[in-house]
Parts: structure tokens; C-alpha cells; sequence
């Protein structure tokens, strides 16, 4: 893991990622939006083609992996760069899940696997706090050289009401009467990762094409309403 990694969930202590465990289950509706995930997870690796073999980079607490996990025999590797992230994933999730799950430490930059270790990367909630476009190169470049298939990513793209109420607040925040534009801000630097950003999906799908990939299919969280979009990917041919 670098230094200048700086992505939020690389400084939590224990008890900050438990409380992250749990943020997705303590009222109704975080509840039915991670069953809303589960349900675009399990469409995305449907449009892989059912991988065999899946790296969940960054897995957090194991959000995910009842869903990963529900191919018999699959093979699961899971990887986070904060390592109280994976304390509380050992802690929480039951053994015969775990037992099935090979975890480790790494940066999403740079994983320390092999070429074409996986079938699939699968990769939510992390694409959309990078604000350069060259660190989103970088990793989608890092999936591509890790999977020898397919890559599943989630991000914020624009074109829809989320995204609208929220430029127009950054409006109104800026001016104080929305009558001009917001003052811009200068992007953090590469490899701090305290914001999070909200891209054309024409930008991103050049990014992928770019970063050597091929669009499978996209699935919305909710169309035409929410800022999440999930992509499944496939490798092309250098």
C-alpha cells in the first residue's frame, strides 16, 4: 500500500469500521439500498458470464460476499487497503462463509498479484472519489492486468435528478443566491481521495475504452434518479 493512498476508509481504527458495517443496515431504507446492491451485484456477474474465479477489491467489511458467494465452488479473493476493514470482516462474517474467502492487504493501485490472477475484479464504491482521471486510468489499468475476463465497477455518472440537486446545491453554496456559478475549487492532489465526483458517461466509458475494455452491459440503481452506475467490462486484446 503507498503512502499517499489516501482514500477514507485507509484511516479507520476498529470501532470506525464496524460503525461502517453497520451503517448499511441500521434504518429501513439503507437496508433496502443494500438489497438494492445485492441485487445489481448479482446482474453484474450475470453479464460476466458467472465468473469462477472473482478478486472484491475494496471488500470492506464483506458487504458483498453472501452475494459473490452464492456460485457453488467459486473462488473468492477479497482485498482492502485498511486493515481494521478486514478485522472486522473476520469478525463479523460466519466461518463457513470465510472459510471460502481468501483475504489480504493491498492497495487497489497495486495489488501484488499475478497477470491474469481472476476471472473478475469486482470493484464497488471506490471508482467515484477518484477526481484525476490518470488515477482512474491507473487502476482500471491494474484490474486490467490482474483479471484475464471481466471487471465490474461502480461510480457516480451525471444526467440524472441526484446528480442535478446536486450541482444546483454547489450553485446556491457558491454565490449564496444561485444566481452564478459556484467558486471552482482546485482538485486535491493525486492520491489524496477525500472527495467524490460525478462524471459525464461519455467520460468514463472513454476512460474504459482507454484502459483497454470493452462495455458487457451498465445496470442504474435507480434510472433517470440516483447517481450509481455499475459497468461490467471485458479485457480486450492488447
Amino acid at each position: 500500500m503507498t503512502s499517499s493512498e489516501q482514500h477514507s476508509s485507509s484511516s479507520y481504527n476498529f470501532n470506525q469500521a464496524h460503525r461502517y458495517h453497520e451503517h448499511h443496515r441500521r434504518t429501513l431504507g439503507r437496508r433496502l439500498s443494500n438489497w438494492r446492491e445485492q441485487c445489481v451485484a448479482a446482474r453484474l456477474l450475470a453479464l460476466a458470464g458467472d465468473p469462477a474465479t472473482v478478486l472484491d477489491l475494496p471488500c470492506g467489511t464483506g458487504r458483498f460476499w453472501p452475494t459473490l458467494g452464492r456460485k457453488k465452488g467459486r473462488i473468492i479473493m477479497a482485498a482492502d487497503n485498511s486493515a481494521p476493514m478486514l478485522a472486522v470482516a473476520r469478525r463479523v462474517n460466519p466461518p463457513d462463509l470465510l472459510e471460502r474467502i481468501t483475504l489480504f492487504q493491498c492497495s487497489a493501485f497495486d495489488t501484488g498479484l499475478q497477470d491474469e490472477s481472476v476471472d473478475h475484479v469486482f470493484c464497488m464504491r471506490l471508482l467515484h472519489h477518484f477526481t484525476h482521471a490518470e488515477d482512474r486510468l491507473a487502476l482500471l489499468r491494474e484490474f486490467r492486468r490482474v483479471t484475464r475476463d471481466t471487471v465490474a465497477v461502480s461510480l457516480w455518472v451525471e444526467g440524472n435528478y441526484k446528480a442535478w440537486r446536486r450541482r444546483a446545491r454547489r450553485t446556491r453554496t457558491g454565490d449564496g443566491a444561485g444566481t452564478a456559478p459556484p467558486q471552482q475549487k482546485a482538485a486535491p492532489p493525486r492520491g489524496v481521495y477525500d472527495r467524490r465526483v460525478a462524471l459525464p458517461p461519455e467520460t468514463v466509458e472513454d476512460e474504459f475504452a482507454r484502459a483497454g475494455f470493452a462495455i458487457i452491459g451498465h445496470v442504474d440503481f435507480l434510472k433517470f434518479y440516483a447517481m450509481w452506475r455499475s459497468y461490467a467490462l471485458r479485457k480486450q486484446a492488447a
